[in-house]
């Protein structure tokens, strides 16, 4: 068991290696030029950021804990945090440390799914809020000095990606478990992001 668990650590690490760079860079470095690129850049985004995507996917399986319908409203504050990182970063405002910030709230909201924590959704709202705002600034690096009407679209972009990829986790993890096997399933995969959170917090401060 113990040989499994270094060799998943080490997968973990090996993977990671490469996330902060396609994290920032979905046009694999240059700057979008057109409308498409940046539409094309604000989807990819949320999706090839492995610390982003997995703190995303969290997010929404922590949101489908509220038992009411409002869930789906939970991971807005996720979106309108990082449209507010991303408008701190465009301004040329600094966050020391966004890197570590961001890996730090995959730790934490790993953490929270795998004990099963549940919170109202003025909490949640307030956390992925607060969360966004790292994951904003991270994601702006990849529009600095594109048009306006390309960073517009390129916000318009991966505000809708990062809902709808924390509706979909959370749809699925309210349809796919019953009680008991989504609680195992909760704990394994809330323990993976929470990992895979600490070695890019590792990378991040080492």
């Amino acid at each position: 068991m113990g040989a499994v668990l270094m060799r998943y650590i080490g997968f973990l690490f090996f993977v990671s290696l490469a996330s902060p760079a396609l994290a920032h860079h979905p046009m694999g470095g240059v700057v979008p030029e057109t409308l498409l690129h940046g539409l094309m850049s604000g989807v990819g985004h949320p999706i090839i950021g492995l610390d982003h995507f997995a703190f995303i996917v969290a997010a929404g399986v922590l949101a489908a804990t509220i038992n009411n319908r409002l869930w789906v409203l939970a991971p807005l504050g996720l979106v309108g945090g990082a449209l507010l990182g991303s408008a701190v970063h465009l301004s040329s405002t600094n966050i020391a440390g966004a890197e570590a910030l961001v890996a730090l709230s995959v730790v934490i909201a790993g953490g929270l799914m795998a004990i099963g924590a549940r919170a109202r959704i003025g909490i949640l709202l307030a956390l992925f809020a607060l969360s966004g705002v790292f994951h904003g600034y991270a994601y702006a690096e990849a529009v600095i000095g594109a048009e306006n009407s390309i960073i517009t679209a390129y916000l318009a972009a991966f505000s809708a990606t990062q809902w709808v990829i924390a509706v979909v986790a959370g749809f699925a993890a309210r349809l796919i478990f019953d009680e008991f096997a989504w609680f195992r399933a909760r704990k394994l995969a809330g323990s993976s992001i929470a990992m895979l959170g600490a070695v890019l917090l590792t990378q991040a401060v080492v």
